[in-house]
């Protein structure tokens, strides 16, 4: 969440400033895009600096832009009063899809928009638009400009994306020390649908050698930033993770993502926006990138069936018993 207290410099797209609904997937540039919108609007004769969340009581903020989770903003805007709502002049909202799946945050956003002046501008992003997350869209940025990607456009073209067969976990991990031992990884992310598969693998890892994370659902905000960015630095080559660390995380380094379980919802049927999320941390920045899911039974090749169909997008078997084939994956 982003909010921008200084007079409005008019983006060159719009004779005034409009309200935008935007909606695209991972790793195509959202955050560039409205942080260059925005940066364009600041005034630089305005001493507003960037501000950080440790403001005593009684602080007057005098910084430019204000960034922060919902909760921490409302209180700034009326418990604590370190913020005017009615002078801001852009607001924006980004990973909305994230923030109404977070108890608690749909309504502290929508409390916040309330308070802000009528012309204040609205800027709302989204990686997925389920129907909650539209009516969401439109309750805060109202007679909005609609930027939508199109459904075929979602197929992630520079990630090559394979599966393997496999019977069982220990398999999967044969698999993947198959793959490990033929292709140079720099940085991998492997996902698992359990805290427990996924304490396993870091455990199979580690006594093999690898440096490798865990990142869960249990663990603190602080242990996960801690986690996140120990191996942003390089200091794990490995991050093995449930669907915690699905999306947000943008890392240069990271050259395969592997499904050791493919992602379902809480029926069993496939997700495909948590694969689309999972699959889009290989590839950033335009580079090319590598997804290989595990699949060990009939119920998970249909799964896979049903994203292929979903994303139009073939995925290829590879044999992880033959060298010359999982060479051949990186060409």
């Amino acid at each position: 969440m982003y909010l921008f207290l200084s007079k409005v410099i008019y983006c060159p797209f719009f004779s005034s400033p409009q309200n935008l609904i935007a909606q695209s997937q991972s790793g195509t540039g959202k955050t560039a895009a409205f942080v260059l919108a925005m940066l364009s609007r600041v005034n630089p004769e305005m001493q507003y600096p960037q501000t950080h969340a440790s403001v005593e009581r009684g602080h007057k903020i005098t910084e430019q832009i204000v960034i922060g989770t919902p909760g921490t903003v409302l209180d700034w805007c009326t418990k604590l009063k370190f913020i005017d709502p009615k002078k801001m002049k852009v607001f924006v909202l980004d990973e909305a899809d994230v923030m109404i799946a977070t108890q608690g945050h749909s309504d502290q956003s929508t409390r916040i928009q309330r308070s802000l002046p009528r012309d204040c501008q609205m800027l709302f992003f989204s990686a997925t638009f389920e129907d909650s997350v539209w009516k969401f869209a439109k309750r805060i940025a109202p007679d909005a400009n609609i930027i939508k990607l199109k459904r075929e456009e979602e197929t992630l073209d520079n990630i090559k994306q394979f599966f393997v067969k496999c019977k069982n976990k220990e398999e999967k991990y044969e698999a993947l020390s198959n793959i490990y031992g033929t292709i140079t990884v720099a940085q991998a992310m492997i996902f698992c649908h359990t805290r427990r598969t996924a304490s396993w693998l870091t455990a199979e890892l580690s006594r093999d050698g690898h440096q490798v994370a865990l990142l869960s659902g249990e663990m603190a905000v602080e242990q996960r930033a801690a986690v996140i960015e120990r191996f942003r630095e390089g200091k794990e080559k490995v991050l093995v993770t449930t669907n915690v660390c699905a999306r947000g995380i943008d890392v240069e380094q990271v050259s395969v993502v592997i499904n050791f379980d493919l992602p379902v919802d809480k029926d069993g049927n496939p997700d495909c926006e948590t694969y689309l999320h999972r699959i889009g941390r290989t590839g950033r920045f335009g580079k090319q990138g590598l997804a290989i899911n595990m699949v060990d039974s009939t119920h998970s090749m249909s799964i896979l069936k049903k994203i292929e169909e979903h994303f139009n997008k073939k995925i290829l078997q590879l044999d992880t018993n033959n060298i010359d084939e999982i060479e051949k994956i990186t060409e």
